[in-house]
């Protein structure tokens, strides 16, 4: 799931251009996330630097053929993946911990987690918008950037013990709307 908008540019690239706007600020903001996802594939931090440096170049080398409003990191984990493979067959004097089938693995269930993540991240999406107007902004106003609930309670002129208790009566609609979005299948 991402935030690719439909019209990115994408034939600039045909005439030589490099990657439009909307591709790069996936590229960068998607940096942690497939570090993280080759760490686990590999001997050692350094190791996962140097894939990702290698899985970079050839997403960036291949970035017209990523459709805009897919799964930006999903498409960049495949490259990742494939790149890990080869940086393994260029090591091969180092002992290798894992076999291929391990890495394949780990590979899948990360895409299975990203998966199961968007989905409830959408269910969320969905259950915040079902609450009430104020329900809404004091789940806003408490998961601002810098915010706790005694710094809300100031702001609103309320007691900080009233805020915990509305803020506990949100998240437990909130888990139960998910609960029954994700059982459902996304009814409710």
């Amino acid at each position: 799931m991402t935030d690719a908008a439909p019209d990115s540019g994408q034939s600039s690239g045909a005439g030589g251009g490099g990657p439009n706007e909307e591709f790069v600020r996936l590229f960068t903001t998607m940096q942690r996330p497939l570090y993280l996802s080759i760490l686990p594939m590999v001997h050692t931090p350094a190791d996962a630097e140097e894939v990702l440096q290698e899985a970079n170049v050839v997403i960036l080398s291949k970035w017209i053929q990523f459709t805009p409003g897919t799964n930006f990191l999903a498409w960049a984990r495949a490259i990742a993946r494939l790149e890990v493979l080869r940086f393994r067959r260029r090591s091969f004097h180092r002992v290798q911990l894992l076999d291929d089938d391990v890495i394949e693995l780990i590979a899948e269930k990360q895409e299975a987690e990203q998966l199961d993540l968007d989905e409830h991240r959408e269910a969320l999406v969905h259950c915040v918008g079902r609450l009430r107007q104020a329900d809404q902004d004091l789940i806003r106003r408490r998961y601002a950037a810098g915010a706790n609930g005694d710094r809300v309670a100031g702001d609103l002129g309320r007691p900080a013990n009233s805020v915990y208790q509305s803020l506990g009566r949100i998240r437990r609609m909130l888990v139960e709307c998910v609960r029954r979005r994700l059982a459902g299948g996304g009814a409710t």
